[in-house]
């Protein structure tokens, strides 16, 4: 097979054309700019593209399929070359599920959670080496790659709700078409393509509907907008419905303890949503015929996904976390998990806006009060990014009106920040990070470094 990636450099597309080398295919690609580690990464494997940019040219009908990437355009020349010689084009989840469609498929869903359940999943089915296939959108401990693509029997997918590329309008998720779901939770995302929260909210009824014949839907009854929805749903009657919910744990030390009916196991983890992350994930597991008592065995060795309560440094009385939250009610959890954990200890939270939903000044409502469980908390907007996403900016006003907090700290530049965070002592303090952006460039392993060495 010999396909071609139009927008090779993304995060999802160069793993799966990884993936496909690694199975045999003839793998070609092309884009305008490819950022590390993708670039170093296709390089490793001798598909990283001459030249940056697109070239009509690259597209022959010797191609058997095009993978489309969501940061090309619509009117993209090699898109356009491709669709005047007819060769098959596929979104990424297209493709993923053309390579999956015997396999039993396992896709995890929802606003927030995703990354970690499809995570833990695959580190219980890879401690027990299990046989599988995956699709995730991080970092993981023991996986060199992303994406997993081969002759396994089953198949772990993380099912983002955002479109699949520019020429299908439609969710990734809807096109796996489920023999096993999980949806962890709704909360308004995506308003640049959702811009109603009941159209976004629907996306998730039209997740259920993909579910196949005798299988099954895992969901969290904790978040009542999820519960509402399903329990208003005319779900199939051959779809087995598994709700999850917290489970027993203690804090003890600034440590969690999963307490279980065979036994207490010590976790690396904490966060109440976190557990339920891995209720979640025990489901799946026992699905795929790991018993619960082999899968606590698994699980206590898990440390977390990339940039999920990430541990950058600690002191003996002080630790430094990193966290990919950016929506309302990612911040609210996380900020909560950490003073939760660690109650005699201050806590320092400051979140970069950098989503197109953070940045919109309607939607800046929905983050009302959702920083009142931090100490110290602190806004950032790197004032270049109004510009680089074309958005009209906002001042500093609006944004403590809309987090109704008085004494919350904004800062638009990363020295300025920096400059701030270094006027603290951190004894006893604990501090946060949370963004899906960069903090403006700031290197946060180096700069823990500093702050603790004062």
């Amino acid at each position: 097979m010999r396909v071609h990636f139009i927008a090779i450099g993304g995060a999802a597309m160069h793993n799966l054309a990884i993936a496909l080398h690694l199975k045999g295919f003839n793998v070609t690609g092309s884009d305008d700019v490819i950022y590390e580690p993708s670039k170093t990464r296709l390089r490793n494997y001798q598909i990283l593209p001459e030249e940056e940019g697109w070239n009509p040219e690259n597209i022959t009908s010797e191609i058997d399929a095009i993978i489309l990437g969501m940061h090309a355009r619509i009117d993209n020349p090699e898109l356009t070359k491709a669709q005047e010689l007819k060769i098959p084009i596929y979104s990424y989840p297209e493709y993923i599920y053309e390579q999956s469609k015997n396999k039993k498929r396992v896709v995890i869903g929802g606003s927030h959670g995703k990354t970690t359940i499809t995570s833990m999943i695959l580190h219980v089915l890879n401690f027990y080496k299990r046989d599988f296939d995956y699709l995730v959108g991080a970092q993981i401990e023991g996986f060199d790659n992303m994406v997993r693509i081969s002759d396994a029997p089953v198949i772990v997918i993380e099912g983002d709700e955002y479109l699949a590329s520019p020429i299908d309008k439609r969710p990734k998720f809807h096109l796996y078409k489920a023999n096993t779901a999980v949806i962890s939770g709704i909360a308004w995302d995506h308003i640049n393509v959702f811009p109603t929260f009941e159209l976004y909210q629907k996306q998730f009824n039209l997740f259920i509907d993909t579910i196949q014949a005798d299988g099954k839907l895992i969901y969290c009854q904790e978040d009542e907008v999820l519960k509402t929805l399903v329990d208003a749903h005319q779900i199939k009657s051959n779809i087995e419905l598994l709700p999850y919910g917290i489970p027993d744990f203690e804090i003890s030390d600034g440590k969690t303890q999963l307490m279980t009916s065979f036994g207490s196991f010590e976790l690396n983890i904490f966060g109440k949503h976190n557990l339920m992350n891995l209720n979640a994930a025990r489901l799946v597991c026992e699905d795929l015929e790991i018993s619960s008592i082999d899968f606590y065995g698994a699980i206590k060795s898990f440390k977390g996904a990339a940039r999920r309560l990430e541990k950058l440094g600690e002191s003996k009385s002080a630790t430094f976390f990193k966290d990919f939250a950016h929506s309302p009610s990612k911040l609210k959890a996380t900020i909560d998990a950490v003073k939760e954990q660690f109650p005699d200890r201050k806590l320092i939270a400051c979140i970069e806006l950098h989503t197109f939903s953070s940045l919109n000044e309607e939607f800046l409502l929905e983050y009302a009060h959702t920083m009142n469980g931090a100490d110290f908390a602190i806004i950032f907007i790197d004032e270049k990014t109004f510009l680089q996403k074309k958005m009209k900016p906002f001042s500093e006003r609006k944004v403590i009106e809309a987090f109704k907090r008085k004494d919350l700290k904004f800062f638009n530049h990363p020295e300025k920040i920096k400059s701030y965070l270094q006027t603290f002592q951190f004894d006893n303090i604990n501090l946060l990070m949370m963004s899906s952006g960069n903090f403006g460039g700031i290197n946060l392993v180096e700069f823990t470094q500093l702050l603790l060495s004062k």
